[in-house]
């Protein structure tokens, strides 16, 4: 008892004498805009005074104390993101804009999820992760507040049963080329008696181990199931396809496209642009409020993100994780071999800060 009171009245001195600096990190006070500087530390403190009467309450997710309420504009969109599915967006008329992940990082997952990328496609087909690699990707998206589509290496009930189980909100299926394809891609998503997906719902990830009481009511008004269209053929029976009940989206696949017609190394043939715009006419002529299906497709050299949006892409892929790397690897190689050739020439160094990116060395 003694002991007790003894510890009680020090903690009460304790914070009574104490005053702690704290660095809002979320507040939008604290976001500092411009060139960084290596020679001035800047700091945002604030001084708060703790006396016997003050009462420390923990802080729990529904408070909206302007303390902790964060004001970001992009913070607040991953807020939002978070809590509306990618089938709600659509509907609601919004144009996805996404990126496809091959390196399985879960830290380049994380990175594109705070960066806004309204979805991330973990890429199975091509990359070179399996189940457990994808599941590491995932959290690392749902947990920055963006939704994860998991592509599939083929149209397979094992696999599609595997992804599901996850829990993305999203799955895409590679090569589908006939109502058929699509018909059974949609029955892999599908517990009986409208589908043949194997169930444990009880106790896997995609109804939080069970504890989702709602989860066989509300799964399939969540998932959007996504058939890839990649092939002259798939191309042929594209209105088919956009017209199968339970298919969200068509995705277009311009490279192997190209490459069934082929043309593998050159996606922007004429033959192939000609191709692929019947099979966008096919799937826009469909009304995704009457059962058709949305379009969708990634950005090719020659047809970036801007272009295919204004033909009526619903979803947007503008670029592979892997891509963006190689093409900054390559120009920070190539600037620096630069700056030793202007070196030799006997012109100023990149030492001088004369050819240095401002925002490059940010986090030195």
């Amino acid at each position: 008892m003694i002991l007790a009171k003894s510890t009680a009245m020090a903690t009460a001195s304790f914070f009574a004498t104490v005053n702690t600096d704290v660095t809002p990190l979320l507040s939008s006070s604290s976001v500092i805009i411009g060139k960084p500087s290596l020679s001035k530390t800047i700091s945002v403190r604030s001084s708060l005074s703790f006396s016997r009467k003050t009462r420390i309450t923990p802080i729990r997710a529904a408070d909206q104390s302007p303390a902790v309420a964060v004001s970001s504009p992009a913070v607040e969109g991953i807020a939002n993101r978070s809590q509306t599915s990618l089938k709600s967006r659509l509907r609601g008329g919004e144009t996805l804009y996404g990126l496809f992940l091959l390196s399985f990082s879960p830290t380049l997952a994380e990175i594109a999820a705070h960066s806004g990328y309204d979805y991330v496609v973990v890429d199975m087909e091509h990359g070179h992760g399996g189940i457990p690699e994808a599941l590491d990707c995932i959290r690392a998206l749902n947990a920055a507040g963006t939704a994860a589509i998991l592509r599939l290496p083929e149209n397979c009930q094992t696999w599609a049963k595997k992804a599901l189980d996850l829990g993305p909100q999203g799955i895409m299926f590679p090569m589908i080329e006939s109502r058929k394809d699509a018909s059974k891609a949609v029955s892999y998503c599908r517990f009986p008696p409208d589908g043949i997906r194997g169930s444990a719902h009880t106790v896997v990830r995609a109804s939080k181990y069970g504890i989702d009481e709602g989860y066989l009511g509300s799964y399939q008004d969540e998932l959007l199931i996504m058939c890839q269209v990649e092939s002259a053929e798939g191309v042929k029976k594209a209105d088919e396809i956009s017209a199968v009940d339970g298919v969200d989206c068509v995705q277009m696949g311009p490279l192997d496209l190209s490459a069934s017609m082929g043309y593998l190394w050159d996606p922007g043939h004429k033959k192939v642009r000609e191709m692929m715009r019947k099979a966008e006419k096919s799937v826009l002529s469909s009304d995704p409020t009457k059962g058709g299906a949305y379009l969708c497709g990634f950005a090719m050299p020659h047809d970036g993100p801007a272009a295919i949006r204004e033909r009526g892409y619903n979803m947007v892929a503008g670029a592979v994780d892997i891509g963006l790397f190689r093409n900054a690897a390559a120009e920070d190689v190539r600037r620096f071999k630069m700056g030793l050739v202007n070196d030799s020439d006997g012109e100023d160094s990149l030492d001088s800060g004369k050819d240095v990116d401002d925002e490059k060395y940010w986090s030195e």
